[in-house]
């Protein structure tokens, strides 16, 4: 069934092959979004017939301004008169270590981006899927949203915060046909895990036994996360128990940080080959 969707991030990583995933189906509408226009106008020159035929939409989105916000969702409803999916993919990371001078433009940029652009996308539709009567919200958080990951804190804090508040609007939502999904990928590859190859600081985000594809994130999405439409999805499930038992029980986990620290930072030395 067709379906309109807004997807943020579509310049790289898991927006960008969303996107492109989901404009291979000729019935769906898609609004990609992007701070950067410029690459979002290159990425999707291809698409030139389907932006005349009215399938795609670009628009330049800074996540953190409620204006801009505002556009995207009426240059959606005047092309398409709904909206069904709202992906919140865009994000940031930067490595830190807690004993360093963290600079308070690291801390906005982590809570601004992360947090307040999923906020403010999930609110954006919140109205226009009500009216509806349906709708799904999807937000990116990530593995980190589960376990505090030493080397990570402000990344991990501000995806803890993504989740807890998608759980949150998930739960309220569901009487008015709105499903909420809160996404937790494990390491992925895309630009923002290049970023990592050379710090130590993030040598755990390395500890699995590998990195997922975009493919992968990609396939959950169209696949059971739309189909089944649940409050929460981790990838890869094994993983995701792992980090769950580790929130859990935090003194006890500590006192493996060093092996599983070593451990990734054998396999972070070997993605740089």
């Amino acid at each position: 069934m067709a379906q309109v969707y807004i997807v943020t991030g579509a310049a790289s990583g898991i927006g960008r092959a969303l996107c492109q995933r989901l404009l291979s189906d000729a019935s769906n509408k898609v609004c990609a979004c992007d701070i950067n226009y410029e690459a979002l106008a290159e990425i999707y020159a291809d698409h030139t017939l389907a932006e005349s035929d009215g399938s795609l939409v670009l628009q330049q989105l800074d996540v953190r301004r409620v204006d801009q916000w505002q556009g995207v969702v009426e240059t959606v409803l005047n092309h398409w008169q709904r909206i069904d999916v709202m992906c919140n993919v865009a994000g940031v990371l930067k490595d830190n270590w807690i004993a360093d001078i963290v600079i308070p433009d690291e801390v906005d940029l982590h809570f601004d981006i992360n947090v307040k652009g999923t906020i403010y996308g999930t609110q954006s539709v919140v109205e226009t899927m009500r009216q509806q009567g349906s709708g799904h919200i999807i937000n990116v958080a990530s593995l980190a949203a589960l376990s505090p990951v030493p080397g990570l804190s402000l990344y991990s804090a501000s995806k803890y915060a993504v989740r807890a508040y998608s759980l949150a609007a998930g739960m309220e939502l569901e009487q008015y046909g709105i499903a909420v999904t809160t996404l937790c990928p494990d390491a992925v590859q895309t630009p923002m895990l290049d970023q990592q190859k050379d710090k130590e600081q993030a040598a755990l985000t390395f500890s699995g036994s590998r990195t997922l594809t975009v493919d992968e994130v990609v396939d959950a999405i169209v696949g059971p996360v739309l189909k089944k439409r649940p409050f929460e999805m981790v990838l890869p499930p094994s993983r995701g128990v792992v980090a769950k038992i580790a929130n859990v029980f935090p003194q006890t986990t500590g006192n493996f940080v060093d092996t599983f620290r070593k451990q990734g930072a054998k396999r972070q030395a070997k993605s740089k080959n």
